[in-house]
């Protein structure tokens, strides 16, 4: 069996500079479990680097654009199943949407989340930094200070932007909707065990190409309400409202958005220690 990985890596998005690992990982697993891995590219748009200019612009259609190529690709060339590898806003969702047009055996692993910073003993991420560029514009803290937030504590490793943002909610709600293995959405970018389960993805496919088991047996109504019950107890990305419709059309379900309503108002969501939250310079 020829078993397609797509792989989202490059050079320029963070939560995608460690992909090249994670395919590879994958490729040892296919071909351990008896296929044959054959990799080939999704594009892939950094939103906090695209943030602030004309190249938001291209930034949502990018998910449709992912979608359009990888069934291309998959369809053009008879893979009998695929891996996915995306990590981040719009290669998530853009690859969900082309695993349910394609309905090959299918299975996800992403490059997982990066770890958070830390800044004079208190923890920091992604909103540090959205909030530190606004101090110093207000006159509350330095240029010293900002830069140390900025370019050297609060994205300390690879992996997608630590904080419960479109990349880190999309890859938990993959593992929600059955799409990914367990530890998908939460197993962080720089841990060993992110290359183990990388393999142990590439050996499931194929399992799951001898069941014949496809995407559309996994994504059912009830998994995309499920995935949006798990949506609302994590407190995701509102993005998501943008995502789980799409990906619900593809599997030919009529996604009503009043359902979030309904389900938000019986599912709990945790709420964190009040504790005071730390300042800049970490008093709280």
């Amino acid at each position: 069996p020829l078993v397609g990985i797509v792989s989202s890596y490059n050079e320029i998005v963070p939560g995608h500079m460690n992909l090249d690992k994670i395919v590879n990982a994958v490729k040892l697993g296919v071909a351990m479990a008896g296929g044959t891995p054959v990799v080939f590219p999704a594009i892939a748009v950094c939103d906090g680097i695209a943030m602030g200019h004309v190249g938001m612009k291209y930034s949502l259609v990018t998910r449709d654009l992912i979608a359009d190529s990888t069934e291309a690709m998959a369809l053009a060339h008879q893979f009998d199943a695929l891996v996915m590898v995306p990590n981040c806003d719009k290669n998530v969702p853009g690859l969900l949407m082309a695993a349910a047009r394609i309905n090959v055996p299918t299975v996800f692993v992403s490059g997982g989340p990066m770890l958070a910073g830390h800044v004079k003993g208190h923890k920091t991420s992604l909103s540090s930094m959205f909030e530190a560029v606004g101090s110093y514009a207000a006159g509350t803290i330095t240029a010293d200070d900002l830069e140390e937030i900025r370019e050297r504590k609060t994205c300390p490793t690879c992996g997608s932007c630590s904080g419960m943002y479109t990349a880190n909610s999309m890859n938990c709600l993959t593992e929600a909707l059955g799409m990914g293995l367990k530890g998908n959405g939460t197993i962080p970018a720089v841990y060993s065990e992110r290359i183990r389960l990388a393999k142990h993805a590439g050996m499931q496919v194929m399992e799951m190409y001898r069941k014949n088991i496809r995407p559309r047996d996994i994504m059912t109504k009830e998994a995309v309400l499920n995935a949006l019950t798990v949506d609302m107890a994590l407190g995701c990305s509102t993005n998501s409202m943008l995502h789980l419709p799409a990906i619900a059309h593809e599997i030919g379900m009529d996604f009503d958005i009043s359902f979030a309503n309904e389900i938000s108002e019986k599912t709990p969501e945790p709420l964190p220690p009040c504790t005071g939250r730390p300042d800049l310079h970490g008093r709280s």
